[in-house]
């Protein structure tokens, strides 16, 4: 069995996007920026034997606010740039009550039995209480980046940083 880091995509990775009232994923490659130190992160985390599984909920493209192509460039760029070993998009809305939009699992059940993934040696990283949600419907470990502040009834974090690369400085002697 293989052990994996399951990352959300927009607010660990890359950054977001002020727009419509609220942070969204960025809709072309010219507001397309890593954060610094994400590059680092994940190559000692691959180097601690991780499969790097990126999971993002995309809902614009299903609401009409971006085209795919657009989403398609930006995953397109972050596989030329980082160790990645699979980007999984859920491009549905709430509405569509899919099993693959987070917090659901469906994206890190999809992956697990490709790569045939030891959950319990596991994480899932991100910026929202819906990416905790999903790790933890699955028996990941889970990490939440930033401050987010709205958990509702989702689950609290097994740990908390301000970026990915903070996270793997201060954890990565745990791994």
């Amino acid at each position: 069995m293989n052990k994996a880091i399951f990352l959300d995509r927009d607010g660990v990775l890359n950054k977001t996007i002020f727009r419509m009232g609220k942070e969204r994923a960025p809709y072309s490659l010219e507001e397309f920026a890593l954060f610094d130190g994400v590059e680092d992160a994940l190559t000692l985390l691959k180097n601690k034997g991780y499969l790097l599984i990126v999971v993002t909920n995309q809902p614009d493209v299903a609401r009409g606010w971006v085209e795919m192509e657009r989403v398609t460039e930006v995953n397109n760029k972050l596989e030329s740039l980082l160790p990645l070993d699979e980007i999984k998009a859920c491009f549905h809305t709430d509405k569509d009550d899919c099993s693959c939009r987070k917090p659901r699992p469906g994206m890190l059940e999809e992956a697990q039995k490709k790569w045939m993934i030891d959950f319990s040696q596991s994480f899932m990283i991100g910026d929202n209480f819906t990416d905790i949600a999903a790790g933890a419907a699955v028996g990941c470990r889970t990490v939440l980046i930033g401050s987010a502040t709205n958990q509702g009834g989702f689950p609290s974090p097994h740990y908390q940083a301000e970026s990915l690369y903070k996270w793997v400085e201060n954890c990565l002697m745990e791994l």
